[in-house]
């Protein structure tokens, strides 16, 4: 990307650092495509040997037999199918969220901790309302523990818990956990005069800059390059 030449040094730096991140995000969605194909390559395969076992196990013809005989000795799978599938797939470890105490200013952050536990270990959870228990099982003090405690109290009186499905309780969450105006206040400060680099360093501007944009909405490239200028 071709600059100003009255560009001043620390603008083209802060530039250069932007492009470079977005290069790397777009290296690790690769990235993460590559090993989605292989697992979905992997599972196909096992499924196919399954298959195959499954066929070679099936009963044969009953045929009458002489009075007097011994049966057969039992045929043993192929070793090779055994181990197939035996052999359980590594999964990546991961630590459970940090409890919750319900400040909106860290509730966007426990929210994205509790989905990503859930899609990398969604073996443990067999239904919403498992999921929906487990992630109230964070909320410790403060409004998150109040709001908690009126959802359990509102079951013991009503006999059903209110929140039915995921969906409907990352809602309840946004409406009660999140900022109450964080789009227009990202807008603001991007459309302001007063949003300026100051004193920070580029990692932390660049944070910065990153949740604004995320906040406010804007994809447009050039519209990020204007507003991060």
């Amino acid at each position: 990307m071709l600059l100003p030449v009255d560009t001043p040094p620390a603008v083209a730096d802060a530039l250069g650092y932007l492009q470079h991140y977005l290069q790397e995000l777009t290296k690790h969605q690769n990235a993460l495509e590559h090993v989605t194909n292989n697992t979905l390559a992997d599972l196909t395969a096992q499924l196919q040997q399954l298959t195959q076992l499954m066929t070679s196990l099936a009963p044969a013809p009953t045929v009458a037999l002489p009075p007097i005989t011994t049966s057969p000795p039992p045929v043993n799978p192929p070793s090779l199918v055994l181990s197939a599938l035996t052999k359980q797939r590594m999964r990546p470890k991961h630590s459970s969220p940090p409890n919750f105490s319900g400040e909106q200013t860290s509730g966007r952050a426990f929210l994205n901790s509790c989905t990503l536990y859930l899609r990398l270990a969604p073996e443990q959870f067999s239904c919403d309302e498992e999921k929906i228990f487990w992630t109230l099982i964070f909320f410790k003090d403060g409004h998150a523990a109040r709001w908690s405690e009126n959802l359990f109290c509102q079951e013991a009186d009503t006999g059903i818990f209110l929140i039915q499905s995921w969906a409907d309780f990352e809602q309840q969450f946004w409406s009660q956990f999140f900022l109450v105006n964080a789009e227009a206040d990202a807008v603001n400060a991007l459309e302001g005069s007063l949003y300026y680099q100051g004193n920070r360093t580029v990692d932390d501007y660049l944070d910065s800059f990153l949740t604004l944009v995320s906040d406010a909405g804007y994809t447009d490239p050039q519209t990020l390059v204007m507003k991060f200028y």
